[in-house]
């Protein structure tokens, strides 16, 4: 991502201010440290976008999920009603309809799962890059004070 570019940028300006003797603090060039935060300013809708689009992948990947699943349900359903005639065959078509549903189930689960785990760690992620990046202006703010 690109605003950990610019927040990587933004530290190594800091590391590398003079710093004020007897404190904590440093001296930064203004220009710098404004022309920085106005890149991450133009660089953060880029990220809420992907944040968006990963959400919104999310979503299809869910629906195709439940999509796949009432597919195999039918095919099963399907399956059980030729198969009705005969007492083994019934009685194995019911076997194998509660496999697929079983397996179905857990894919639809296990892809869900992925999705939502996935989506998470992307929007976790963009919410860490946020709040270092609004903690950095705070501290840099109060420093220009």
């Amino acid at each position: 991502m690109e605003i950990l570019t610019i927040l990587e940028s933004l530290e190594d300006l800091i590391e590398k201010s003079s710093g004020v003797p007897f404190s904590g603090k440093c001296l930064v060039d203004r220009e710098e440290v404004l022309e920085i935060v106005k890149e991450m300013r133009l660089k953060l809708p880029d990220d809420i976008k992907q944040a968006k689009w990963i959400k919104e992948e999310r979503q299809k990947i869910l629906l195709e999920a439940q999509k796949e699943a009432n597919n195999i349900l039918k095919d099963a359903e399907n399956k059980i009603a030729s198969l009705v005639d005969e007492h083994e065959i019934t009685k194995k078509a019911y076997e194998q309809s509660n496999e697929i549903v079983s397996s179905a189930q857990k894919n639809a689960r296990e892809i869900r799962l992925g999705a939502r785990e996935y989506a998470d760690s992307v929007l976790n992620k963009v919410e860490e890059i946020l709040t270092d990046a609004t903690d950095v202006i705070k501290t840099n703010r109060k420093e220009l004070k």
